[in-house]
């Protein structure tokens, strides 16, 4: 796998993949104007679609990838809510540079995507709303497989509270509405996810050696608040969350993402992001 990787061929013709689909991205430059990242879109009539990024500072293909993201957060494609998860996983951290936001958690989650795609892990991954997974760096695929997501039926999820309750926390209320796309045998689990977007690393070894990598919004933590009732009627989930945060994130950067996955399919069938509150109590 990490020779494939490294294949200078493969680079190139990812590297041309990238370029097309960013001009292409480019002539939805107009709707980017309209809504800034992360904006409260659903309001305009946008869908939530979740993009995850699987990708490693030890690899020399993801910052192509990484630059799709941040393009993606932008919202340049009507009808979409881009809502972007970017994921370092640790099995480059042997290649000579660790990577400072690596997990083996979002390595076991990428696991999780491609045995049920029954395929081999491999960076940069991109994966949308938990389905369509492809190269990272492939903007024509990623732009069509958000502009199908954003057609598909959503389930209702909102974000509510923002309630500071120390310097380091803060308590949110979700509720998940009545599931959509759920046949009834799949488990539907409600996840929360904490973001920061704005990091960026000086990498000094490996194959990235000598360069500075700029990220998308960076997973920082994921846990499970729960299961959503595909029988529960109008509401299929409602509960609270303390969110805490470390002191090393900035809390400007930092975003809560909430979305409802079906635990078999992988499927995503509902999302929404909001900011954490800008006020802050005494003595933070």
């Amino acid at each position: 796998m990490m020779s494939d990787l490294r294949c200078v061929d493969r680079m190139v013709a990812r590297m041309k993949i990238f370029l097309a689909g960013v001009a292409l991205i480019g002539v939805c430059g107009v709707c980017a104007s309209q809504a800034k990242a992360q904006a409260p879109a659903v309001s305009m009539g946008r869908a939530p679609v979740v993009v995850e990024l699987f990708t490693s500072e030890g690899c020399s293909d993801c910052p192509p990838a990484e630059a799709l993201a941040r393009k993606l957060e932008e919202q340049p494609i009507p009808g979409a809510d881009v809502i972007v998860l970017e994921e370092h996983v640790d099995y480059w951290n042997r290649q000579g540079w660790i990577d400072p936001f690596s997990s083996m958690e979002w390595t076991e989650r990428q696991q999780a995507y491609v045995a049920s795609a029954n395929g081999n892990p491999y960076t940069p991954e991109m994966v949308v709303n938990g389905q369509s997974q492809f190269v990272g760096s492939d903007a024509r695929e990623a732009v069509a497989a958000i502009e199908k997501a954003a057609r598909g039926v959503e389930t209702s999820v909102t974000i509510g509270g923002g309630k500071i309750v120390a310097k380091d926390s803060e308590d949110f209320t979700v509720s998940v509405g009545k599931l959509a796309g759920n046949p009834g045998n799949d488990v539907a689990e409600v996840w929360l996810a904490v973001v920061e977007d704005g990091l960026h690393s000086s990498v000094t070894r490996g194959e990235n050696a000598g360069h500075v990598l700029y990220h998308a919004a960076v997973l920082r933590s994921l846990h499970k608040m729960g299961v959503a009732e595909a029988k529960g009627g109008a509401a299929s989930f409602a509960g609270n969350a303390r969110v805490a945060f470390k002191s090393k994130w900035n809390r400007k950067n930092v975003r809560v993402v909430v979305f409802v996955q079906e635990k078999k399919s992988r499927a995503i069938l509902g999302a929404a992001s909001t900011k954490i509150t800008d006020r802050v109590v005494a003595g933070d």
